[in-house]
């Protein structure tokens, strides 16, 4: 049986809170699932070693390629999906422009969200229920992310991650300047952890101009010397060094949801974002804002993580 599912949010982390979904689909079906997802999901990246997702597919809707814009774009997709003659799809959204190709590509079997209904749409809780209605499936599993043996050895190996130390990864990036944690929070974690610890800090961040700045002032800092940058790595090639870390302390970022589906534990700061994006998984340990409640869009909360209370958490955690 080959099964198609549509999931066409944006990011990285979009893409993995969908994974328990998925997951239980292909356990229902005996089946690998195919994905089609955008391009900016990079989902190439991290799932090309998990056992229960088969081919991926990108949606071409950008400023490089648009073979999937518009119209034509539309019999563009038709004429991909028809080459793979799936027998199910199971399509993640309200959209009526998904409805009509999945039923002009031929498909006996089409899943989807209600039409015209995005604006109540819950990132977990609306996923949730369709898939009880449409498949009887309760799914309450944490995403899941699978790595090869090898690839960890060899990161081992060149990382010179020593299993004495603790390993640590600090996820400093984030898609926007209102997410990213200031450097001086996160060089007074490394303080204070590394008073009572041996530890190595990995820092995993992206190429924008505010998150090398946060990376630069970490690494000029008394610190660099236990801190090895991670910005040059492809993601794929930074998932097995995350897999090898104790710990997360992660912005709500990429990196934040890639450690919790790898299985790590992972402190979520949450300055900035609903608090949905941070707790959704059992592997998540979210800290908000000072004063706060919840957090949502708007919180602006950045300056407010206390370095102290994210130090406490992870005392709490690997002791």
């Amino acid at each position: 049986m080959k099964i198609l599912a549509v999931q066409n949010r944006m990011g990285i982390g979009d893409t993995v809170i969908f994974l328990p979904f998925i997951k239980a689909l292909s356990e229902k079906f005996d089946s690998p699932i195919s994905l089609l997802v955008k391009k900016s999901s990079k989902a190439d990246q991290f799932l090309h070693h998990t056992n229960y997702i088969d081919e991926i597919l990108f949606l071409e809707r950008d400023e490089k390629n648009n073979r999937h814009s518009g119209i034509l774009g539309s019999f563009n997709l038709i004429k991909d999906i028809k080459k793979y003659n799936f027998d199910k799809i199971i399509i993640f959204n309200s959209s009526l422009r998904f409805s009509l190709i999945a039923n002009l590509s031929g498909i006996p079997e089409v899943y989807q969200y209600p039409l015209f209904k995005k604006a109540k749409q819950h990132i977990t809780e609306t996923p949730k229920k369709f898939i009880k209605e449409k498949f009887n499936l309760e799914v309450n599993g944490d995403s899941e992310i699978q790595l090869d043996d090898m690839s960890i050895s060899n990161s081992v190996r060149k990382f010179n991650i020593n299993k004495n130390e603790t390993n640590i990864l600090l996820g400093i990036g984030g898609s926007g300047p209102t997410k990213r944690i200031p450097s001086n929070t996160f060089k007074n974690v490394i303080e204070k952890l590394s008073e009572i610890k041996r530890c190595k800090f990995f820092l995993a961040t992206g190429k924008a101009n505010g998150e090398q700045i946060i990376l630069n002032e970490i690494l000029q800092s008394k610190f660099k010397k236990f801190c090895i940058p991670l910005d040059n790595l492809s993601i794929k090639e930074t998932l097995p060094i995350i897999k090898s870390c104790n710990i997360s302390i992660c912005n709500d970022s990429s990196f934040s949801h890639l450690s919790a589906a790898l299985g790590i534990k992972t402190i979520t700061l949450m300055a900035d974002t609903p608090l949905i994006y941070g707790n959704y998984s059992s592997k998540m340990f979210p800290i908000i804002p000072d004063n706060k409640e919840t957090v949502s869009h708007n919180t602006l909360g950045k300056e407010k993580i206390s370095s102290q209370k994210i130090f406490n958490k992870v005392i709490e955690i690997i002791n």
